[in-house]
C-alpha cells in the first residue's frame, strides 16, 4: 500500500504565545468536528507514575495546533483548553482516548466533553478489539500509516520539541478527523455519546478537633 500523506511542518502551529492561543481556540471552536490526542513523557520503572500529558494535539481538516503542557499552565492557556475541551462541541474524535482524557482530568482538572473515541465507534458488530489507526487508514484510504516507535516514546516534555516530533503530534490528531469524515461519508452512523467516567475527587479528611 501507498504510504498515507500526513500534514507539512508548516501546517502545525506550537502554540506559544497567547495571541496565538486565542487564534487556536477561535479557529478550533469554528469547527464541527476536531482530530484530538495528546503525547505524554514515557515512564520505563515499575510503578512510576505518569506525569502528562505534556503535549495537546488539535487538528482541523488542514492545519494542527500543539499546545505544550508543564508542571505549571499558566491560567490564560488553562481557560483556552478548557473552552476547547469541556463543551460538547466541537466534537472531539480520536483513536484511543480514554486514557488521554483520565489524565487531563488529573493534570489539569479538564472534564472533557463531546469526546469520540473512534477506536470504539468503528467497531463491527461481534468484533471485540478496538479498531487502531493503522488499521483504519487501511480500511478507509487503502494507505499505509508509519507510526515510528522511535518517535513515539521520545521525551514529549522538553522544553523544545524536533520536527519529526512535531508531525507525529499533529498527524495523530489529524488522521483521526480524516477517518471520521471518510467513515460518514461511506455511510458510518454515530451514536449517542457516552460520558467517559472519570475518579471521583477525594472527600476532604474530617477534623478530629471538631
Amino acid at each position: 500500500m501507498p504510504p498515507y500523506g500526513g500534514l507539512l511542518l508548516e501546517d502545525v502551529l506550537l502554540v506559544k504565545t497567547p495571541e496565538q492561543a486565542l487564534a487556536a481556540r477561535d479557529a478550533l471552536l469554528a469547527c464541527d468536528a476536531i482530530g484530538f490526542d495528546t503525547e505524554s513523557k514515557p515512564t520505563f520503572t515499575k510503578g512510576e507514575v505518569s506525569t502528562g500529558p505534556h503535549l495537546i494535539q488539535f487538528a482541523t481538516d488542514s492545519k494542527a495546533y500543539l499546545f505544550q503542557v508543564g508542571s505549571r499552565t499558566d491560567d490564560a492557556t488553562l481557560a483556552v483548553l478548557q473552552a476547547i475541551l469541556e463543551p460538547a462541541a466541537p466534537l472531539k474524535v480520536g483513536f484511543g482516548l480514554s486514557d488521554d482524557v483520565k489524565r487531563l482530568h488529573a493534570k489539569l482538572a479538564i472534564r472533557c466533553g463531546g469526546v469520540v473515541d473512534l477506536s470504539v465507534a468503528l467497531r463491527t458488530p461481534g468484533q471485540r478489539n478496538d479498531l487502531g489507526a493503522k488499521t483504519a487508514v487501511a480500511k478507509f484510504f487503502g494507505q499505509k500509516l508509519q507510526k515510528s516507535k522511535k518517535i513515539s516514546t521520545t521525551n514529549w516534555s522538553l522544553p523544545r520539541l524536533s520536527s519529526s516530533q512535531l508531525l507525529y503530534a499533529a498527524d495523530d490528531a489529524q488522521v483521526a478527523l480524516r477517518v471520521y469524515r471518510q467513515w460518514l461519508a461511506t455511510g458510518g452512523q454515530l451514536k449517542p455519546l457516552k460520558a467517559v467516567k472519570l475518579p471521583r475527587p477525594l472527600k476532604p479528611a474530617a477534623n478530629p478537633g471538631t
